[in-house]
């Protein structure tokens, strides 16, 4: 598919871009704000948190607000209760009878505390789950705080949607190096997701998993309040289809104490990236460098298996 370049007066090819909001069903303005967006064109998919108490009413939403949005799964074994009973997965759960937070997930996971077949066992009821939600099977997955990359996760869930048919569009994590020099913002946090990522991205790759050349958007809080943080990642990314991962939504109280503080600016940072997607900006530099928003499971119609970049 070719698009045309009036300012330099030749033909370009037309560049895919995959909008993805994160944590859809996390908390109601939370997905109020993604639905807002979807009716607007600016986002092109969104995935659900079913282990969320508020998962349930995002769906009833989804389907209310009827905007097309493609709706995936978010895997999650970091936040909320996990959708097993906890005695059924006790290395995943901490005391309050909550998933493991990130951080103390990650340390149990590099001394191998947390067990395999646990893993397997709330990603499959997890899966379950969004499929009695939503009637059918995701047709884009990737997982909450990038958990896909530590192992035992990653293995598990690349089998686990490799039974799917057809196969879902998985988001691959992975950032060209130069990025990461050339962009400010998290970089030590984009390294290494971008080194475990491409280990995890090859074995996708391995199986015919569709999905994107590079991601953009990773970042800290703090970044996002720059009304030129979209354009700088968009204008310097490379590759056919790109991925734009992103947290829109509106203010979400309901997020205290469970995906954040009321003062660590995470939730502001929601409202931000919010702002941002809106802004003419946006949808200006998309327009210049040629990139079509479209959706992961038109990528996954037109068989767009990704090979691996060495960048």
């Amino acid at each position: 598919m070719q698009g045309r370049d009036s300012e330099r007066g030749r033909n370009r090819p037309v560049r895919c871009l995959v909008v993805v909001a994160d944590d859809f069903g996390i908390g109601p303005a939370t997905s109020r704000g993604i639905l807002d967006l979807a009716a607007k064109g600016l986002v092109t998919g969104t995935v659900l948190l079913v282990n969320s108490p508020y998962a349930e009413e995002a769906v009833r939403a989804w389907r209310q607000a009827g905007a097309g949005l493609e709706i995936g799964w978010h895997p999650c074994l970091t936040m909320d209760p996990p959708v097993l009973p906890a005695r059924q997965v006790p290395s995943l759960v901490g005391p309050d009878g909550c998933l493991w937070p990130l951080g103390a997930f990650m340390r149990r996971a590099f001394t191998g505390r947390i067990r395999a077949d646990e893993v397997e066992a709330e990603l499959r009821a997890q899966l379950q789950r969004f499929c009695d939600l939503v009637g059918r099977p995701p047709a884009l997955v990737n997982s909450h705080q990038h958990v896909q990359l530590f192992h035992p996760v990653g293995d598990r869930l690349t089998q686990i949607l490799s039974e799917e048919l057809p196969l879902p569009y998985f988001r691959r994590i992975r950032e060209p190096w130069s990025m990461i020099a050339r962009i400010p913002g998290a970089r030590i946090k984009r390294t290494f997701l971008s080194y475990l990522g491409r280990r995890d991205a090859k074995c996708q790759d391995d199986v015919g998993f569709p999905g994107n050349n590079w991601l953009a958007g990773i970042t800290d809080p703090p970044c996002v309040t720059d009304t030129q943080f979209l354009v700088r990642w968009l204008a310097r990314i490379p590759g056919e289809v790109v991925e734009l991962t992103c947290h829109p939504g509106h203010w979400d109280p309901s997020l205290i104490g469970r995906d954040c503080t009321a003062h660590d600016g995470r939730l502001q940072r929601r409202v931000s990236e919010f702002d941002l997607l809106r802004h003419p900006s946006f949808q200006q530099i998309c327009a210049q460098l040629g990139f079509t928003l479209v959706s992961p499971s038109e990528l996954s119609r037109r068989g767009a298996r990704r090979q691996d970049y060495a960048a």
